[in-house]
């Protein structure tokens, strides 16, 4: 371990150094050994490591912006409140997201919305980072933009997710115009993966009161139950987070939210029946809370639904 110590004490002096490629050399052995050595995270955190790697994702060269947020994503594996900890930290990511279509590599933009994800992971971490608007802003455009890799929207619709965990994070969302590129992506972009996790993304901004108007404009609703229909052959995962999502829109939106998944909902009863049959546990009490409401009881008590699904077990 002091072999380690003293290895990580001299690469971090590296990166404060005048030389260009001695930091870039230093960079790119941090990133393999925080890749490779677990045991060495927390050293190279404690070594002053962050701040620099930090400042780095500010740099023109797309190389030292690749290994230092690939650094930074595995230190967060480990050493989270070290990162957290950090004056400028966020800052630093916001910045390498914002410029995701331009002086930002794709690769370093991809290590820093999954170094969020990593960091969302914590539930304190949640409101502070949903308090940085230009991070979500930053995200939902990088989701947005057609010409996007498809590793950037998944790495950057996992850390929405992780936003939307926290409830009143969930306004901001709406409010920076995150709906309209989810459903987007769940109409157009075809790629399972990334329908999943965009539904996942939907399903929790579902649980807000400010959901029920916002999906509205984009028939919502409409385009959930339609993912339920066992004719689109969707994903066990989709169906669920379809479900969930129909569940939170009854649950915190007003009567003609209730009125609208009712009535539409009912056209894919066998679909919801699959899932509370077939789903994981969560998804089978959603899916069995779902069937009461369209047959026009509350989400609790037992109704036919329960009886029919005793007996097909």
């Amino acid at each position: 371990m002091e072999v380690k110590r003293r290895t990580a004490r001299s690469l971090v002096s590296k990166l404060g150094s005048v030389s260009e490629q001695t930091r870039s050399e230093a960079l790119a052995e941090l990133r393999l050994i925080t890749k490779h050595d677990a045991d060495s995270r927390p050293i190279i955190a404690d070594a002053g490591a962050i701040p620099f790697l930090a400042e780095t994702l500010y740099s023109s060269s797309h190389d030292s912006q690749e290994n230092a947020a690939a650094t930074l994503l595995n230190l967060s594996i480990s050493s989270r409140d070290s990162l957290m900890s950090t004056r400028g930290l966020l800052d630093a990511i916001s910045h390498a997201l914002r410029h995701h279509n331009t002086t930002t590599s794709a690769l370093a933009v991809q290590s820093s919305a999954a170094t969020l994800h990593s960091l969302l992971i914590v539930d304190s971490y949640r409101p502070i980072i949903g308090s940085k608007r230009d991070i979500i802003y930053s995200l939902i455009d990088i989701i947005k933009m057609a010409k996007s890799p498809p590793r950037s929207i998944k790495d950057a619709l996992k850390a929405l997710f992780g936003i939307a965990l926290y409830p009143l994070n969930r306004s901001t969302l709406i409010d920076l115009g995150a709906v309209p590129p989810l459903f987007s992506l769940v109409l157009k972009d075809g790629r399972v993966g990334v329908v999943e996790d965009a539904t996942a993304v939907i399903a929790q901004i579902a649980g807000c009161e400010e959901s029920d108007g916002e999906f509205a404009k984009f028939s919502g609703v409409r385009i959930l139950v339609d993912l339920l229909d066992v004719g689109t052959g969707s994903s066990g995962r989709i169906k669920e987070n379809a479900v969930a999502a129909l569940l939170n829109l009854v649950r915190c939106g007003g009567e003609k939210a209730v009125e609208d998944v009712r009535d539409m909902a009912a056209a894919v009863v066998e679909g919801i029946k699959e899932v509370a049959e077939n789903g994981s546990a969560k998804g089978k009490s959603k899916a069995i809370a779902l069937l009461k409401v369209i047959e026009g009881g509350s989400s609790n008590g037992s109704t036919q639904f329960d009886t029919s699904l005793n007996q097909s077990s």
